[in-house]
């Protein structure tokens, strides 16, 4: 699961003209569900972000020092698939994203779980409208952009070792064949000057 979260001063979402949620400040989250996603995932993500500490400090005006639940501000959730993309060459591929109908129970229940830890959660907690083509509307404060990945994510991320081509796995070939043929001769000359003592 990948969320992009960025802190603003206000930010909505509109589709065919109607605004379907809208926040004054807060964070915006768009939020990327992959196909390995589970509700443990959810879980994480969502004590992650209320726990962000990205705002000032209500008390002390303290930078960095205060979260969302602690500044009484607003969320606002947005789906977006494209954050699992992978480029291949210059095409985005998407086949790490979770099909559409298992992630709209996922997304629901992330909003759910946001709703059951932010206090008066009708207000402050808004969302976009799953799989519609939406305007975002976003004034970043700062500007904050911050990345998170779950931890599952992250290992799904680990680059898996590659194998050698074949052309590639010739000269590797080639290249062990002379060091073992210039070892050979090495232990020859060796065992001749052995020989003429």
């Amino acid at each position: 699961m990948r969320a992009i979260v960025q802190k603003v001063t206000k930010a909505s979402v509109s589709v065919d003209g109607r605004i379907t949620g809208s926040i004054g400040k807060g964070m915006c989250v768009l939020l990327g569900i992959s196909r390995t996603d589970t509700e443990k995932e959810i879980q994480w993500m969502v004590n992650k972000l209320v726990k962000l500490r990205i705002f000032d400090h209500p008390e002390t005006g303290k930078p960095w020092d205060a979260d969302l639940l602690q500044c009484n501000y607003g969320i606002l959730v947005v789906s977006q698939f494209t954050l699992q993309c992978v480029l291949k060459g210059n095409k985005p591929d998407f086949h790490g994203a979770m099909k559409s109908e298992e992630s709209e129970k996922l997304y629901n229940q992330f909003v759910v779980a946001l709703r059951e830890i932010v206090p008066n959660s009708d207000t402050l907690v808004q969302e976009g409208e799953f799989g519609a083509f939406m305007q975002v509307h976003i004034q970043n404060d700062g500007p904050v952009t911050i990345p998170i990945d779950s931890p599952e994510s992250l290992s799904q991320q680990k680059v898996k070792p590659t194998k050698p081509s074949k052309q590639e796995k010739k000269k590797i070939d080639k290249t062990d064949q002379g060091k073992k043929d210039k070892e050979e001769k090495e232990v020859e000359k060796a065992t001749e000057g052995m020989e003429q003592l």
